[in-house]
């Protein structure tokens, strides 16, 4: 089966003073999901918003929502997100004990439950609940801030998990720029975060649609 290409703005990087224009924007331009980085000041070094904010982003748009819990004790917290409408919940495989059931947890509540690696965390790792997931996520930075660049290994790591399972969902996350999104897809990766390499340009509308020809070409 072959994968959907999609580009997954994070709006960690929109105008939050002019965020309802911004999610227009990535709509016309094609975008597949809104990708919200939720932080919480200890698992990463930096502070993002929660379920209530998200909730409002989501009445604001009409792409699905792509939560990354990159949150200490995601468990307190994924029925809150799924209750806001996320469509995937991703959880840090590093941030929690109980990942199985955590996973299989995020799934009877009706969202899609995905999971996520840090660069210098083995996809070993997470060998055991690929078959309990629609969705891994590798971190191609170390998270917490935007605007950083890819660290070149963690394409290996996605050639690993394209061979290890070829019908997976396989998103990257960091560094995504218009001049290496061709090499991500070619690693294996189907879905791409991009942040700043969007909203911070002139036009978020025509540079994310730019993004959208290069890997549907």
């Amino acid at each position: 089966m072959k994968q959907a290409q999609i580009i997954a703005p994070s709006v960690l990087n929109a105008n939050f003073l002019n965020l309802q224009s911004e999610l227009t924007a990535i709509e016309n331009g094609g975008a597949g999901l809104v990708h919200l980085d939720i932080m919480d000041g200890h698992f990463v070094p930096n502070i993002s918003f929660g379920p209530g904010i998200s909730g409002l982003i989501g009445k604001a748009t009409k792409l699905p929502l792509d939560c990354h819990l990159m949150i200490d004790n995601p468990e307190l917290f994924v029925d809150e997100f799924v209750k806001i409408g996320a469509r995937y919940v991703t959880v840090q495989a590093e941030s929690t004990i109980h990942l199985d059931r955590l996973l299989n947890r995020i799934r009877e509540l009706g969202a899609k439950p995905a999971v996520s690696i840090n660069p210098a965390t083995p996809i070993e790792n997470i060998k055991w609940v690929l078959d309990s997931v629609d969705m891994v996520l590798v971190m191609s930075v170390n998270p917490g801030f935007g605007g950083q660049s890819l660290i070149p290994y963690c394409l290996d790591k996605i050639r690993a998990l394209r061979e290890m399972k070829p019908e997976l969902d396989i998103e990257i996350d960091g560094g995504i720029k218009l001049d290496n999104i061709l090499e991500a897809k070619m690693a294996g990766a189907n879905i791409f975060v991009v942040g700043s390499a969007i909203f911070k340009t002139n036009s978020p509308e025509l540079t994310c649609r730019e993004f959208v020809g290069t890997v549907s070409a």
